[in-house]
Parts: C-alpha cells; sequence; structure tokens
C-alpha cells in the first residue's frame, strides 16, 4: 500500500519484505532515501538504521522510521539510531509522501523539489510535464518515466534489468529490448532539440543521462 501511495506521487519505490532482502536492494543500487518499519521479521528497523549509519558507504541516505509506537521515550530512541525522520501508525499517505519529500529537501536530494532541471530541460514532476528551452515536449507515459528517472538520478550508470526494474516496475515480466527500444524513442524527442547525446550508451553495461560536456 505504501509503495503504491509513493509511486503515485512521483517517486521510483522499491520493496523489501526485511533487512537481509532490503540489504540486498541497497547494495544492488542505492536509494535516495529508505521508509524503514520498525517491527520488521528478523533483524528490527532500529537496529538495521544502526548498522546502516555505521556503514561509510550508505550513512548518508536519510531514513524515515515507521512505526506504531507513539511514546515519547520510542521517539527518542528511534531517532538516536541516526533516522532523519518518524511517523507514527496510523497515516495518511499523503502525509508520508510530503514527510519523504521534506527529508529529501533537508538532504539536498534528488525528489525534494517538485522540478528537476538538466541541461536546458525541465521536468515538473507534479504536473508531469516536460519542456525544452521552454517549449513543451510531448512524451508517452513510459518515456516521461524514463527520463524522469535519469533526470533524478544524473551521471550514473543503469543496467537494462536495473532500469527495468525501476522504470517499469519488478512485477513486469517483459524483455530487456523494450528499454533499448524505449532509450531509441526518447532520444529521438530529444533530437529534435538537439539534446539525444544526454542519453548515453555505456558499451558492456547500459545507459546513463548526463547533461554534462
Amino acid at each position: 500500500m505504501l509503495a503504491m501511495a509513493l509511486e503515485q506521487a512521483g517517486f521510483c519505490v522499491r520493496g523489501a519484505e526485511d533487512a537481509q532482502q532490503a540489504q540486498a536492494l541497497l547494495d544492488e543500487l542505492p536509494p535516495d532515501l529508505i521508509v524503514l518499519d520498525w517491527m520488521m521479521p528478523g533483524l528490527s528497523g532500529v537496529e538495521w538504521a544502526k548498522r546502516l549509519r555505521r556503514d561509510e558507504r550508505y550513512r548518508e541516505i536519510p531514513i524515515i522510521l515507521v512505526t506504531a509506537r507513539g511514546e515519547e521515550e520510542d521517539k527518542i530512541r528511534g531517532l538516536e539510531t541516526g533516522a532523519d525522520d518518524y511517523i507514527t501508525k496510523p497515516f495518511s499517505p499523503r502525509e508520508l509522501a510530503a514527510r519523504v519529500k521534506a527529508v529529501l529537501r533537508r538532504a539536498g536530494r534528488p525528489g525534494g523539489e517538485a522540478r528537476v532541471a538538466q541541461g536546458g530541460i525541465l521536468l515538473d514532476m507534479e504536473q508531469h510535464r516536460v519542456s525544452i528551452d521552454d517549449q513543451p515536449l510531448v512524451l508517452s507515459p513510459t518515456e516521461y518515466r524514463l527520463l524522469e528517472f535519469f533526470m533524478t538520478h544524473p551521471d550514473k550508470v543503469f543496467s537494462r534489468s536495473q532500469l527495468l526494474d525501476q522504470v517499469w516496475g519488478r512485477s513486469t515480466y517483459i524483455e530487456e529490448r523494450t528499454v533499448d527500444v524505449h532509450i531509441r524513442r526518447l532520444r529521438r524527442v530529444l533530437a529534435e532539440y538537439g539534446r539525444e547525446e544526454f542519453v548515453q550508451t555505456v558499451r558492456g553495461f547500459g545507459y546513463r543521462f548526463s547533461a554534462s560536456a
């Protein structure tokens, strides 16, 4: 339910059932933010958060702790793990999305702002609109999601399987060639404005979006 709510708010979401699965996802592709349940099976969310804060690779990733514990001592204990925010059940999906945006904004991470600009391309994630040099861009829903993911993760290389997971979702079973088809379509649209080189092929690895020279 939370994943669906955050996806509707414009975020790319990956879900994990426990700390072990979450750690595997983290090692594969670190996220911009972690929404972490206190009462996970096995290793608790609090204990896993402590481990993340001791690991220099992940200590800067913002964490929002989700729990049914509403007592002041519990909140203090949760925040002492290094969590950036604390939200008590029950809460509305809109409140969670607002908290996520606020924490991302404080951390200076992608997704904290409703708009992202790269190389003259302006992406409005609230209105799902794109413009280049103030000219509206017409994209299919998939092309939009692909461009949104690229622009919120600039200069990073992603494999086809990673793009499938992030843009199409893990529950979607389609061939990796589908990524190539949509990459070509996105480049074709960007080519009309001289921006096709922003979507780059990294041979042997996948694709990267870069607006830098």
